[in-house]
């Protein structure tokens, strides 16, 4: 059975202060809550920083948990924030100026890698063929791999969504065979909707996720229905609970509201509450 993830990806935003506040602002918002997967994607350079506050909140409220006097009323107590990164590499060491290995993201308690992203393809010219080849070394590596797909503005007005969306994925599909997507997340994100206010309607988002889910299935019906789908693309408090209602949708990769730690809980808590 699927279970939602609700990832922030906090793009190049940050300083230790935010960092630092967030955090423990999220650990205290999400206190309890259960049936959702929470995790968050910090600029490399937090890392650090970003896992002793985790690893020292849930040391924390484990030592409550296993307090006799305490058990009961904590059992639900820690948060367990998962801790994820915006890019890799697709070597693990040598001479690649800038870059950064899965192992290196594993050493600092990465586990959920977002590779894909439309900012990385345009930005950085990142082709299909390269973004599958990071999906290949992370599932190597023991990496869960993030991998964003969707559709310009163009692309959607001219009808194109589904096919460029499936492009997207056949390219790890065809070079890894659809059992690669099993323990990875798809991130269907409209281009047209991140960090423009706009988004799709609930009933469209649904459209296309059953749409991507179909198409999985013409390869393995076990994959397709085991496989995560969040969707990406002005995800709001205000709007979530909509999304998180549809059968095909499973969690959302947040961009704006994720650097708000009551916002992105808020958004945690519908999903979790719409899938219970």
């Amino acid at each position: 059975m699927r279970h939602p993830v609700v990832m922030g990806n906090w793009k190049l935003n940050g300083s230790k202060e935010m960092v630092s506040g967030l955090i423990k602002g999220l650990d205290a918002a999400l206190n309890g809550v259960e049936g959702v997967d929470v995790a968050i994607a910090p600029p490399v350079m937090y890392l650090d920083l970003a896992e002793q506050l985790l690893s020292k909140a849930n040391s924390k409220a484990n030592s409550k948990a296993n307090s006799k006097a305490n058990s009961k009323a904590n059992s639900k107590a820690n948060s367990k924030i998962i801790l994820g990164s915006q890019n890799v590499d697709l070597h693990n060491n040598g001479a690649f100026t800038g870059d950064i290995s899965p192992a290196m993201l594993k050493e600092f308690g990465a586990s959920h890698i977002i590779i894909g992203h439309s900012e990385r393809r345009e930005y950085h010219n990142e082709s299909d063929e390269f973004v599958a080849k990071k999906f290949a070394f992370l599932k190597e590596n023991g990496l869960t791999p993030v991998l964003c797909i969707g559709e310009s503005e163009a692309q959607n007005e001219a009808g194109e969504t589904v096919a460029v969306c499936a492009r997207q994925i056949d390219a790890v599909i065809n070079t890894q065979g659809v059992e690669a997507l099993n323990g990875a997340i798809i991130a269907y994100e409209p281009i047209w909707a991140i960090g423009t206010g706009k988004a799709a309607t609930a009933d469209d988002a649904q459209r296309i996720h059953a749409a991507i889910r179909a198409h999985i299935a013409e390869k393995s019906e076990e994959v397709a229905k085991n496989v995560v789908i969040q969707y990406g693309g002005s995800v709001k408090p205000e709007n979530a609970a909509a999304y998180f209602a549809q059968p095909d949708i499973d969690g959302a990769l947040v961009g704006g509201a994720a650097l708000d730690a009551e916002s992105f809980a808020a958004i945690a808590k519908a999903a979790a509450e719409a899938k219970n």
